[in-house]
């Protein structure tokens, strides 16, 4: 492994770009950064400086700032980009870097639309760069864990994958922008997440049958001072097949006062796997009829297989051994740990020349899935991926890509 630092600039300086500099940060005080954070960039001066001052604190060196993707360009310092910027800029951001000799690690959703996706992973192959997707949850330790249990076969011929988030509010969701289809609708932003999940677990989807809502046509600010009217379904619901012939089912509707359930769980011939919510302390549950395996017997038992337990060195460092953060971790330094061992991986693909966990590729795929859901509700059929990824269907998007070829 190459003993260089590679430089890297955050381009975006808002709620996702100072929570990734809280993941260099980690990675600094766990001793484990293969990389250094040498510029900021972001159009809004007065934040970038705010955060450049930040990153000296956490980082001991102040970064170099930035307005102008032109500019920063020009510094010979910035070898890679980390994009945390609204995801109506991302394609065009990641491909003026990569045009520009840079490799580009892109928060999800990768990109507004498959259209625009494929874009940049047509740059990608045609520079050479590296391209990467910065997807977070499949990083925590009972996300591994629940893949090797997979991986093992100790659940038998697996059935049915259920990921359910139903019950919430009408309060705002992160931000306004994310409500609005034009930018990026809540639905889709949160269930790339549980795309790349069900991916990760049972293999690629083929199949999808599905439709997205709007279950709250108002929703407010958490002070009740202010309204906004969404434009971008904040409600997913589907049923899946995946290549494997395995069936999920899938949820997502933060919506409604009540009851509110959240489930992750996997069915097999030998048994059933229960999987805590992503950056919780909760452990797995595997129950093989009378028996019930979690925590170190859990880990033994996987162990037994010779299967592999993807919590690496650099998780270990910023999550600890079993790679949740610890029982009782404040959120926020459980999600930075995420966060440190997305970047982690990003960095070391860049220096040691070989594909991130979540290429460019697998980022486009997650949004796929999701966009079947809602071009499936559209055409009031069952809808392929590979439909999708092709670009033979795509009626719920084309109101997208209009508008972003407006800008």
């Amino acid at each position: 492994m190459s003993e260089r630092k590679l430089g890297v600039a955050i381009v975006g300086c808002g709620f996702m770009g100072r929570r990734h500099l809280l993941g260099f940060a980690a990675l600094h005080k766990a001793g484990v950064l293969k990389g250094e954070v040498v510029a900021l960039l972001d159009i809004n001066k007065e934040v970038a400086d705010k955060v450049a001052d930040e990153a000296f604190e956490l980082l001991g060196k102040r970064p170099a700032v930035y307005t102008s993707l032109d500019e920063m360009m020009k510094d010979p310092a910035v070898e890679a980009i980390d994009i945390v910027t609204d995801p109506r800029t991302h394609h065009t951001i990641a491909v003026q870097a990569m045009e520009a000799g840079r490799h580009v690690l892109c928060e999800k959703p990768l990109s507004l639309t498959i259209k625009t996706g494929q874009i940049m992973l047509d740059a990608a192959k045609r520079t050479g760069m590296t391209l990467g997707t910065a997807e977070n949850y499949r990083r925590g330790g009972a996300n591994r864990v629940a893949r090797a249990v997979i991986e093992s076969g100790m659940l038998g011929k697996l059935h049915l994958m259920i990921e359910m988030w139903a019950g919430g509010d009408d309060k705002i969701i992160i931000s306004k922008w994310r409500h609005m289809k034009e930018s990026g609708s809540i639905g889709i932003d949160m269930s790339i997440h549980y795309a790349d999940i069900i991916e990760y677990f049972v293999g690629p989807v083929e199949r999808v049958w599905g439709r997205g809502i709007i279950a709250e046509p108002i929703r407010y600010t958490k002070d009740g001072d202010e309204s906004i009217i969404p434009t971008g379904e904040d409600a997913l619901f589907a049923s899946m097949r995946t290549a494997d012939g395995i069936d999920v089912q899938y949820t997502y509707l933060p919506s409604g006062p009540g009851i509110s359930h959240r489930q992750r769980s996997l069915h097999g011939t030998k048994g059933s796997m229960l999987v805590p919510g992503d950056r919780s302390d909760g452990d797995v549950v595997v129950q093989l009829g009378e028996r019930k395996l979690m925590g170190a017997e859990l880990i033994a038992e996987i162990a037994k297989t010779g299967t592999h337990l993807n919590i690496n060195d650099v998780t270990k460092a910023v999550l600890g051994p079993d790679g949740t953060g610890g029982k009782g971790a404040p959120w926020a330094a459980v999600d930075s740990g995420y966060l440190a061992v997305e970047i982690d991986d990003f960095i070391e693909a860049v220096l040691n020349k070989r594909a991130p966990e979540v290429d460019g590729m697998g980022g486009l795929r997650a949004l796929a899935v999701v966009y079947a859901i809602l071009e499936s509700g559209v055409a009031g059929r069952e809808v392929s991926v590979d439909e999708v990824l092709t670009g033979k269907i795509h009626a719920y998007q084309d109101e997208i890509d209009q508008s972003l070829e407006r800008r």
